[in-house]
């Protein structure tokens, strides 16, 4: 019989079954994966956020293929063809493929020339022609006519027979399970211009005659190829080595499993016609299929594997340190429409903006504008958005500084993709309703740099510009990986629920959008939260969701000193045990790394707190409220280098990491056009997988290799000139497929910027 779905999931995440079942049975009471992760360490056994993830993941499959399992069971039972055996194969299934491949022959289907022909009675006729061989199949088919359903000579009952055989052949579940195998190892895509087409698809000329193994075709190739055959402009198909060396009449590999299945035999009478039927059954049934279930496949592992760079990549973005609660000066740089400027305070609260006119009007009208506003509102950071014109912005407030030597302020330039997003947004219009849409750029522009993460959780996550080909995706999976990575990041660092906007909010577990804007509603007529207890009177916050959000929601300046830790509100009594057990006050407690670390842990165990929980409280009171961000650093960018034809070949330069792909690193150099790193360019040894290396916001040296200022393409390499931390999984060369006979690429050649032209092109106007 069927195991449990705990004991599968155990076997299958090589975890004990009492920590799938703990895990299981909290995510059905409702609780959130940050929650279960750090608060329920002893029940779950110390599973982490991501192997919580998977779980959670895999319990929802599970949970759908055992329904499936016993909607199919019914169905064959209803129609009595449920045998013993039939039914443990089913039970045994661990995957949705084979569980249909086993349905199959008892799958309703529409009326079929098959059903019509065992309709007339030449079912008998087939069955006996694969059982005894030696029968001469017309002789036998002369027996089984019948006008009344136009079987009028042997040639017509054999037709009938052959479609009958046909699914039989393709309905073996064992069959189609050896096949699928073998040609998902042998497997070529195939992509092809098509006529015509070859000056509209230019970028996509790398694949107009292009072969490779679907078996270890990169996701970013594959999304390529899956692209340009949508646009139109590429043939594709799944071939196989045998498929264009075949000889008339030879019999392929494929063929030659069908036959061995069924026991085809050589020169006796019925042989030919069995054997015309196997090939029918290959080249019209069975090969169709795998090739579109193979492509499936590809599709869905390219999809997989992009999605996990875009996760990574926002992962790293959301988490980059923060410049701190500073008065920050936000520029949003342009020519013709002028520089926005807008001013926040320590906490984001718009003071002031204006618009200059630096590379139009009066230059030194504008020097002394932005002037003003810095002696004005003592700004301690400027903030430029890294678009048209933010070199000669950041060499305006350079200039300004020197004339100027009482300011003493900090210039960063900052990505600004998803700026415009946010200032069109809902959100940006309640906020700032009296403020134009360019202004609202610019105060999150100043944001962004004062809190990476408060400000872009404001932004749909598939509008930042880190992902690769995510409009090709799934959506739905992206989507869902992209919230479960905001909801992650936003949840290790923890919320001022005192400063919070309501999409900062909405993304602390337990939390939604609906309550999120209560708690805004709360705080706007009540004032500050003094204490967390008070968030329960927040209409729609009850116990529940206040188990679940209290610990990552923080009040810095409250009543009690741990409401800005994240000790949950459920482990204040052993804190107050500890406390009284050392003589000190809480306050005091918090921060005395010299008594914590004499405080033994087990000391402490008992029935409501286990050694994790104990241990997790004492890290915290240790460093309360620790931001697990690093520290805040930034590029320089060369003096002089401004456009890309300031750029010369052999030029080092400093920069940031702005994406990184399967293919290699996009690179912001401060010429408003990112270079690409190609990922055998990124170290002098091997890389895999350049995300084992990279992350986004990164400062990396490069060194300029070629520029194609027409095309706007840069080729960059970083060899010798970063200390790397390459992990030893990471240099590991792929291993090559073992069979001389599958196809092979042409000779290596050195990649460049320039050969990557469909992949550069797409980032080039994603940036855009």
């Amino acid at each position: 019989m069927l195991l449990s779905i705990e004991k599968r999931l155990a076997t299958l995440l090589n975890v004990q079954q009492h920590q799938v079942e703990n895990t299981v049975a909290l995510l059905d009471g409702g609780a959130t994966v940050p929650f279960i992760a750090r608060y329920r360490k002893e029940i779950t056994g110390g599973l982490d956020d991501t192997q919580l993830r998977l779980l959670a993941e895999k319990l929802t499959y599970l949970r759908e293929l055992d329904e499936r399992r016993e909607t199919i069971l019914k169905s064959i039972n209803e129609q009595a063809k449920l045998t013993p055996e039939l039914e443990q194969k089913i039970y045994a299934a661990d995957n949705k493929t084979t569980l249909e491949d086993l349905y199959l022959p008892y799958k309703p289907k529409r009326r079929t020339k098959s059903q019509i022909a065992k309709e007339a009675g030449l079912e008998p006729l087939a069955l006996s022609l694969l059982e005894n061989q030696a029968q001469e199949p017309l002789l036998l088919a002369a027996q089984y006519l019948n006008p009344e359903a136009n079987i009028n000579n042997p040639q017509d009952a054999l037709d009938g027979a052959r479609y009958i055989l046909l699914d039989v052949f393709a309905e073996n579940a064992a069959l189609l399970a050896k096949l699928r195998e073998r040609f998902t190892y042998e497997g070529i895509l195939c992509a092809k211009v098509i006529a015509g087409k070859e000056e509209q698809g230019a970028k996509f000329s790398d694949y107009f005659a292009h072969q490779e193994l679907v078996k270890s075709i990169p996701s970013h190739r594959a999304l390529a190829i899956l692209r340009g055959n949508n646009e139109g402009f590429l043939n594709i198909a799944i071939e196989y080595p045998e498929l264009q060396t075949l000889a008339r009449g030879e019999v392929s590999h494929f063929e030659q499993l069908i036959i061995a299945e069924f026991a085809i035999t050589d020169n006796l009478a019925a042989s030919n016609w069995l054997r015309e039927c196997v090939r029918l059954t290959w080249k019209a049934k069975i090969y169709p299929s795998l090739e579109n279930e193979l492509l499936g496949i590809m599709r869905e592992q390219a999809d997989t594997e992009a999605i996990k760079v875009f996760a990574t990549n926002l992962h790293n973005l959301l988490l980059q340190a923060p410049a701190g609660s500073k008065t920050t000066l936000g520029l949003d740089p342009g020519i013709r429409t002028g520089v926005k400027a807008a001013i926040i305070d320590n906490t984001g609260k718009l003071l002031a903006t204006s618009t200059i006119y630096p590379f139009t009007r009066n230059r030194e009208e504008s020097i002394l504008t932005i002037a003003k506003l810095c002696e004005t509102y003592k700004v301690e950071l400027i903030s430029i958005g890294n678009g048209t014109a933010s070199r000669e912005t950041e060499q305006l407030i350079k200039d300004l500084c020197q004339q100027f030597k009482d300011i003493h302020v900090q210039i960063v330039i900052v990505s600004e993709a998803g700026a415009s997003i946010y200032s069109a947004s809902e959100f940006a219009a309640k906020e700032f309703p009296e403020l134009d849409v360019t202004l609202r750029g610019a105060v999150s522009i100043a944001r962004r740099l004062q809190d990476p993460l408060a400000e872009l959780v404001k932004i749909d996550p598939k509008s930042i510009g880190v992902g690769q080909y995510q409009h090709d995706v799934n959506q739905h999976k992206l989507a869902t990986s992209l919230a479960n990575v905001v909801e992650d990041c936003v949840n290790a660092v923890g919320v001022d629920v005192n400063t919070a906007s309501a999409p900062l909010l909405a993304r602390v577990a337990g939390l939604n959008s609906v309550i999120a804007n209560n708690i805004v509603t709360y705080r706007d007529e009540n004032g500050k939260f003094n204490n967390r207890k008070q968030l329960t009177k927040v209409a729609r916050l009850g116990e529940k969701t206040f188990e679940q959000c209290a610990g990552f929601l923080r009040i810095n300046d409250g009543k009690n000193p741990l409401d800005k830790s994240a000790v949950h509100p459920e482990s204040y009594p052993l804190v107050e045990l500890i406390a009284a057990k050392h003589s000190v006050l809480i306050a005091d407690l918090i921060g005395n790394s010299q008594l914590i670390n004499s405080i033994k842990a087990s000391d402490f165990v008992n029935d409501g707190y286990g050694l994790p929980t104990i241990q997790d409280v004492l890290k915290e009171l240790d460093k309360p409220g620790r931001d697990p961000r690093g520290e805040f650093k930034t590029a320089q960018f060369k003096e002089g280098i401004n456009e890309i034809r300031d750029l010369q070949i052999g030029m080092e330069l400093e920069g940031i990491v702005t994406n990184v792909a399967n293919f290699g690193a996009f690179i912001d150099i401060g010429v408003h056009q990112d270079g690409l790193v190609h990922i055998s360019a990124i170290a002098d040894q091997f890389v895999a997988n350049p995300n084992d290396v990279l992350k986004v916001g990164q400062i990396v040296k490069v060194r300029v290799e070629e520029v194609d200022e027409k095309r706007k393409r840069i080729g960059l390499t970083m060899k010798g000139l970063n200390k790397l931390n390459i992990p030893l999984s990471s240099t590991k060369p792929r291993s090559m497929p073992a069979n001389n006979n599958q196809p092979r690429q042409a000779s290596p050649k050195k990649i460049t910027a320039i050969d990557n032209s469909s992949m550069a092109a797409a980032f080039a106007k994603l940036k855009r």
